[in-house]
């Protein structure tokens, strides 16, 4: 076994690539906040380490380009060397897919002593799939971000409810808190006074851009002082900037792409929009939430855990573009509900969405795990068939 009792476990958070996502924001707050005295993280990218994975190469091992493609076969033996050369005590695979797959069986193979999958989100694009599905015996436990999302992995997925485990996800009250927005606002040639509505997500299909876009020509109609905010990047920046300008609302949108200073473009915003077709439980909300800020989105997922409808924002059902419009505009009209909306959020995410909280619930299951299992190597055990779950030869 790898880890002495001085020395801390070395855990292996294994995803594809860590571009500027929600996702991969959150791992990187978790694996940054882990008491060192305990833990050890590294990041395995199966493919480029991205903007997010370059950055936290300088405070700890990430290791990349390890996936050639889709069927290439010699990523098992390239993760297998890697984590036996390691010595890794727990691979914690992020999300579903090829990741998912590899990571626990080359996981299997090496030894390693706690063996997990953190998933994020549900359904489309990222279901698990029957494949991954084969490797639930291996699979010490399935993370779930919220409660609605841990039923989905039982009931949807077919996982084993003992082996599902809640963690919520977590924002740094202290780094995302209300700041002074007068200096974005000038920055992005917003009036003072004018409404602003914004999004926070990546420039993919499932996050449903076009009905943002779409809504913001409706809502221009009836307040046509307001102004757009898209924070993030993505392969659809390119074809909604061309919807944008189809819609003949160009002047009135922003599009800025990945941005540092998210705490600050929060806080010069009015409400947060979440268009979404699925979700699980998303960061952005939480980010907006504890900036005082009231959302707007779809009832997909586990949302409605964050968004309180009525308390600290409204939902809608999921492509209702009259609904939609409705909610943003009553929004716009009743500035002392959205304060009070926005109140109800940060003390919400405070009380059980915080950063600290998703940190030492990763811990106390990384730890909880591997104590068990090590307690479990202690013990005499029968000779039989290694490791595999292969069922023993029957006696003649």
């Amino acid at each position: 076994m790898a880890n002495t009792a001085d020395s801390p476990l070395r855990v292996m958070f294994l995803t594809t690539s860590m571009p500027v996502g929600g996702a991969e924001t959150l791992l990187v707050n978790l694996v940054r906040g882990m008491d060192r005295q305990r833990f050890a993280p590294e990041i395995v990218c199966l493919k480029e380490p991205g903007p997010l994975g370059d950055e936290l190469a300088r405070e700890m091992p990430v290791h990349s380009n390890l996936l050639a493609g889709k069927y290439d076969l010699r990523i098992l033996p390239r993760l297998w060397r890697l984590l036996r050369a390691r010595r890794a005590d727990a691979v914690v695979t992020v999300g579903a897919g090829d990741k998912m797959f590899w990571g626990r069986v080359a996981a299997r193979l090496a030894g390693t002593p706690v063996v997990a999958s953190a998933l994020h989100s549900t359904g489309w694009p990222d279901g698990v799939g029957r494949l991954n599905r084969l490797l639930t015996r291996w699979t010490d436990a399935f993370i779930a971000v919220a409660d609605n999302h841990a039923e989905f992995l039982v009931d949807f997925e077919r996982f084993p409810a003992d082996k599902v485990r809640t963690i919520y996800n977590g924002v740094d009250t202290d780094r995302f808190a209300p700041h002074d927005a007068s200096a974005v606002r000038q920055s992005l040639g917003l009036a003072a006074s004018a409404p602003v509505i914004g999004i926070l997500a990546a420039l993919r299909p499932e996050k449903n851009h076009e009905l943002f876009l779409r809504g913001a020509k409706q809502i221009l109609a009836q307040h046509p002082d307001a102004r757009f905010v898209v924070v993030g990047d993505g392969p659809r920046r390119g074809d909604l900037e061309a919807l944008a300008a189809e819609l003949q609302i160009t002047d009135a949108v922003h599009f800025l792409g990945s941005r540092s200073d998210v705490p600050q473009l929060l806080s010069a915003i009015d409400v947060l929009a979440l268009t979404s077709h699925n979700e699980a439980s998303p960061v952005s909300i939480l980010e907006a939430l504890s900036c005082c800020r009231p959302v707007v989105a779809s009832r997909v997922g586990s949302v409605a855990e964050t968004v309180v409808d009525g308390v600290t924002g409204l939902l809608v059902n999921a492509g209702d573009e009259a609904a939609y419009v409705a909610a943003v505009n009553r929004l716009l009209d009743e500035p002392q509900r959205r304060a009070e909306m926005g109140v109800a959020g940060r003390q919400l995410v405070e009380s059980k969405w915080s950063l600290a909280g998703m940190i030492r619930g990763y811990e106390d299951l990384i730890a909880g795990i591997y104590e068990a299992k090590t307690q479990e190597r202690r013990e005499p055990k029968r000779r039989g068939w290694p490791r595999f779950g292969w069922p023993q030869p029957a006696a003649k």
